[in-house]
């Protein structure tokens, strides 16, 4: 199994593994220039050197080249303070070109080798003459990345619905799959301003306790089902998740109440108390014949028949 070094490019970002330095060791914290796919880049390190299975290793790992310098810093420092300068120029020449698409980030490479401006557009935009334009204006080497709606929401930020700051900018490193099935899960309204983020897609948080209400629900009966409570039998009409409870229907009453898992049991089937009081059954005192039984019941009928042949 491999060993490797974690390094984060950005914080709120995933955690890329890369062979550990052969020269000095280092630890948590510590910036590093490391070689990647783009060229050299400058991170820290998140994660100490440790052995990973090879599973979760992607692709061919790429070293650490050293330890980063203060002078390193210093210029990364100084092309950040550029980086607002660039994107209100890349909007402008964005404008008089008239290109569908909304430019939301500009990022140096630490050492001003090159720039990436993330842009959102709902179609393929052709952005050559906006390169060659800012290439002309920046003096440097221009990338372009499209990104999606909620990477564009990670990068401007906000706060969400509950009044807190939005988890993809806050905390959560990746983004991983929701579904509309995972609201109704959770009894939630579909309508897609109560499940909708800033992003304009469902929201991150519903995946983070959908299987604990599918845990739960798999312990309530189901709805129309009938059962039987202290009130008398009732059919279920609703359910809560959270207090693990169900909304019962008296049966001739209409009367509904509220009663915990413990106090139900499916109609027709007796509780587990009454099944204690219940008394045993006593099995028959019949004998199941022997083998040596059956052998002297087979030898008389052979007697007989040979009895009946020779008269």
């Amino acid at each position: 199994m491999p060993h490797v070094l974690g390094v984060r490019f950005k914080p709120v970002t995933k955690i890329y593994y890369f062979l550990p330095p052969d020269s000095s060791p280092v630890k948590e914290g510590d910036p590093v220039i490391v070689e990647t796919s783009r060229g050299k880049e400058l991170g820290w390190v998140a994660m100490e050197t440790k052995e990973v299975s090879n599973e979760e290793v992607k692709g061919t790992l790429k070293a650490v080249l050293r330890r980063a310098t203060p002078v390193d810093l210093m210029k990364m420092n100084d092309y950040q303070q550029q980086e607002a300068t660039a994107l209100e120029k890349c909007k402008a020449k964005v404008a008089e070109l008239g290109l569908p698409m909304k430019v939301v980030g500009a990022e140096y490479a630490f050492d001003g080798s090159r720039i990436l401006f993330s842009f959102s557009a709902e179609q393929r935009v052709d952005f050559r003459d906006l390169v060659r334009a800012l290439v002309r204006s920046l003096r440097t080497r221009v990338e372009m990345r499209q990104i999606g709606a909620r990477d564009e929401a990670k990068i401007m930020d906000g706060y969400g619905r509950c009044g807190r700051r939005l988890c993809c900018s806050s905390w959560l490193t990746e983004f991983h799959p929701v579904s509309i099935r995972m609201a109704k899960n959770q009894q939630l309204p579909l309508a897609p301003t109560e499940i909708s983020g800033l992003c304009g897609r469902l929201l991150c948080c519903l995946a983070y306790e959908d299987e604990m209400y599918t845990e739960t629900r798999k312990k309530l009966p189901k709805v129309g089902s009938k059962i039987d409570t202290k009130e008398g039998v009732g059919v279920v009409k609703g359910l809560n998740i959270l207090k693990e409870s169900v909304i019962v229907e008296i049966e001739g009453s209409g009367l509904r109440v509220e009663v915990g898992t413990q106090d139900t049991i499916p109609a027709g089937q007796s509780s587990p108390q009454e099944k204690q009081s219940q008394p045993k059954t006593q099995p028959k005192s019949g004998k199941k014949p022997t083998k040596s039984r059956k052998r002297r019941k087979s030898q008389t009928k052979r007697r007989k028949t040979s009895r009946k042949k020779s008269s």
